[in-house]
């Protein structure tokens, strides 16, 4: 059939399984928003405050399901808008695909109105990027986006369509939805020398990160947990990946990682790394980190292997694949002096949880909160000492259940990101914990939320400063606390009620329990504004650049 260049978008994302579009309409999208509106009974669209909401909602879209989010914005500002958010899916791996308009092809180089380079502007942070230059190219190329997106490891990709293509004719000829590239398989001799590590160790740890839930590997890391004995230590992107009742359960590792956790990770002899990229955040002093233990690495992307850290041995491939073939290879030992270091280090832990009494704190915020959820609530939070505190207190029991993001750490991200996870689940009830520096990022998109009557809990810590950078002020620059003060005098429970949401305030600890309850009854999205105190900090904190050895623990 003869299509239009904007036609064969709409028919192209409807064949490749897009149910949804998040974006915002200008110039030279205006024929896509056209098919749009004349096929909104096939594919919905979303109509964020801005550019980079809509970016950050096809994250949360693509993060809470696992397929592939979609965003559309025009040429110019629209594009440039949209690169936070391209950056943060790609540091995070999430597969989405970002459709701009251009100028016609005649115009491109001579400073058009609108005209910015797509394409060169955001190479460094997609996986791959296309400019579409003649309309019999254009299925083909949104087709391959989508088989870019999610191959591999995930990530996001650009296709940019200029006016004159979307307008132009060309036939058109569906062929379904295509799969993922098969995925890369490591070798028999490589799973041979992991099994030949594994049974010689004594004090084996599985550190886990976003990989094992891009592979859906959970099931087969708590096998391999239970048969070594080992404790399973986590990324923050790896965080939902194990719940949080399995017994080898330790939680996150690293700077502002749980204290039991961080200590085995360093008392091991072997780690088995699977789906993690070893941040800095992560190992801090990489000397100090590897010490004498041995280090198998399992990544799907062979970038990742030996970049951050040396490993003994390393493969690309498949996580769920590798491990599965694995575990037959692995012998019965008896690890239990281990086992019992781990238990003490778990006491140690307790030691040095803070002592809240008789006041409103962060643990007692997420204890509350946690009361009225659900272990398939998402919990998305944006950047900072409130993204730590989540980190290290909430429960998580299923993957895709936390979505934050771990790479670029993006403050603004939340919003945008709650409101694709509670469009992709359906409008399910969906919490935002945010900070008030993050919150004032990207407020305007509780237009959105109240437009589509989503019900989303946005939790704020209020602390009335940049927490995380004070943080780091009050310990390491003489509590010179330069412009992270931030003494605004806005009223984020009138706020909410402008932008047609429901707003409730909490200063004390005993308005806590009902407060939180009375929210999470009422329709719509709720701003619960908690007050805490400027000079609650995240502890446990290893230094930048350090190790275990300079761990603060309160």
């Amino acid at each position: 059939m003869l299509l239009t260049g904007a036609e064969i978008i709409i028919e192209t994302l409807i064949e490749q399984g897009c149910d949804t579009v998040f974006g915002y309409p200008g110039g030279f999208v205006l024929n896509i928003y056209d098919e749009l509106y004349k096929n909104s009974d096939r594919i919905k669209h979303i109509i964020t405050a801005h550019e980079q909401g809509a970016a950050h909602a096809a994250d949360g879209y693509a993060r809470a399901t696992g397929k592939v989010g979609v965003v559309i914005a025009t040429s110019g500002p629209g594009v440039t808008n949209l690169v936070t958010g391209i950056a943060t899916a790609f540091l995070d791996s999430t597969p989405i695909v970002a459709i701009t308009g251009n100028v016609p092809l005649s115009m491109l180089g001579r400073d058009s109105f609108q005209e910015v380079d797509s394409t060169g502007i955001t190479m460094p942070i997609t996986k791959h990027n296309y400019i579409v230059k003649d309309v019999k190219d254009l299925a083909s190329i949104i087709r391959e986006a989508f088989v870019v997106a999610k191959s591999g490891r995930p990530g996001p990709v650009l296709v940019d369509v200029p006016k004159d293509i979307q307008l132009a004719k060309c036939e058109f000829e569906p062929v379904g939805m295509l799969e993922a590239e098969p995925k890369r398989k490591v070798s028999d001799n490589f799973l041979s020398k992991c099994a030949a590590l594994i049974n010689a160790s004594e004090r084996p740890y599985i550190y886990c990160g976003g990989g094992v839930i891009a592979a859906d590997a959970s099931e087969e890391i708590k096998a391999l947990s239970l048969k070594l004995g080992a404790p399973i230590g986590l990324s923050i992107m790896g965080l939902s990946s194990i719940p949080r009742d399995f017994p080898n359960w330790l939680g996150m590792m690293g700077m502002h990682g749980r204290y039991s956790s961080t200590k085995a990770n360093y008392e091991a002899d072997l780690i088995i790394a699977l789906g993690v990229r070893f941040s800095d955040r992560a190992t801090g002093d990489k000397n100090k980190f590897k010490r004498d233990a041995k280090i198998i690495h399992i990544d799907i992307d062979p970038a990742e292997l030996n970049k951050n850290i040396d490993s003994t041995i390393s493969s690309a491939g498949d996580i769920k694949n590798a491990v599965g073939r694995l575990l037959p290879l692995i012998e019965d030992k008896d690890r239990t002096p281990w086992q019992r270091r781990i238990d003490e280090l778990r006491a140690d832990e307790e030691k040095y949880a803070p002592q809240n009494v008789g006041r409103l704190t962060p643990q007692k915020i997420i204890a509350a909160l946690q009361n009225c959820t659900s272990k398939d609530t998402i919990v998305v939070t944006d950047v900072g000492q409130h993204q730590m505190w989540t980190a290290q207190n909430y429960k998580l029991y299923k993957p895709r259940t936390l979505l934050t993001s771990g790479g670029l750490g993006t403050m603004g991200f939340g919003m945008g990101a709650a409101i694709g996870a509670s469009v992709a689940k359906g409008k399910a009830q969906t919490v935002l914990v945010t900070g008030d520096g993050s919150f004032g990022m990207n407020l305007t998109e509780l237009a959105t939320a109240v437009s589509q009557n989503l019900p989303l809990r946005i939790v704020i810590m209020n602390n009335g400063v940049l927490g995380m950078v004070r943080q780091w002020q009050t310990l390491f620059f003489g509590k010179r606390y330069s412009n992270t003060t931030l003494n605004r005098k806005t009223d984020f429970v009138r706020l909410a009620k402008a932008f047609g949401a429901a707003g409730v305030r909490i200063t004390d600890e005993s308005e806590l329990d009902s407060a939180m309850k009375k929210a999470f009854q009422t329709d719509g999205p709720v701003v619960i504004d908690c007050i805490i105190d400027m000079d609650e900090n995240v502890y446990p904190m290893i230094p930048a650049g350090g190790s275990i050895e300079d761990i603060i623990l309160n």
